[in-house]
């Protein structure tokens, strides 16, 4: 039997900073707002705020202003877990990076989502710490292979974000398939590992890579939503 699809919405947005949405920061929020130094920062961090509570708020009925975040870690207990709304069936999970801002949401499944500014990074030498062995040696025949190495870090970290693990598990542990195929999980070895799992590149636009991750057997109806 089919299963039903899986339905994610996906919230695109870029990085901006007025006062109706530093009036949605909680005073943790805010003050962490006002440790960052850099104009950019201050917007992308306040934007991904905004989005995830006004997503959050038309998917569950919430009014925004309410909706408050926990960061228990469900691993070890530490407050450093991913963002959680209480009392909500509903997961979500952001990602910044450049002038992209991302939100994805989804009922009654673990989700996670990255974007990356695709740059002038030492891909080789991060390779060597992100990419599985498989992976090292179809990266090196590659055209482009600043773009193929950003989409398997999307995938990875999409993944590992979903599982709240983010970098405290090794990448180098996950097998993905390549990029230019369809986004899947190969293999995935120790003690983070979880199955079953569905991956999807998204649609960041040019000189990005970004992916959503869900934990769920289910096919992913992804729909992307820009601001």
């Amino acid at each position: 039997m089919d299963l039903p699809v899986l339905e994610c919405a996906v919230h695109w947005a870029r990085p901006t900073d007025t006062p109706d949405m530093r009036a949605l920061l909680t005073d943790e929020e805010r003050d962490r707002y006002d440790r960052f130094l850099r104009p950019a920062d201050k917007a992308r961090f306040v934007t991904g705020r905004f989005l995830a509570r006004t997503a959050l708020a038309e998917a569950t009925g919430l009014d925004a202003a309410t909706i408050r975040f926990t960061t228990d870690c469900p691993h070890c207990g530490g407050t450093h877990g991913k963002p959680r709304v209480l009392g909500s069936g509903v997961d979500f999970s952001l990602s910044h990076s450049g002038d992209r801002v991302v939100v994805v949401l989804a009922e009654g499944v673990e989700v996670g989502v990255d974007v990356e500014q695709e740059n002038d990074r030492d891909v080789d030498r991060l390779a060597e710490a992100v990419l599985a062995v498989p992976e090292r040696a179809a990266l090196a025949a590659m055209d482009d292979r600043r773009r193929g190495f950003h989409r398997y870090w999307t995938r990875k970290e999409a993944l590992l974000k979903a599982t709240g693990h983010g970098l405290a598990a090794p990448m180098t542990a996950i097998h993905v398939s390549a990029p230019g195929e369809p986004a899947e999980v190969v293999a995935w070895d120790g003690e983070a590992a979880v199955s079953p799992v569905r991956l999807a590149d998204l649609d960041p636009g040019p000189g990005y890579a970004a992916a959503v991750a869900a934990l769920t057997d289910r096919p992913l109806k992804i729909t992307e939503l820009r601001c």
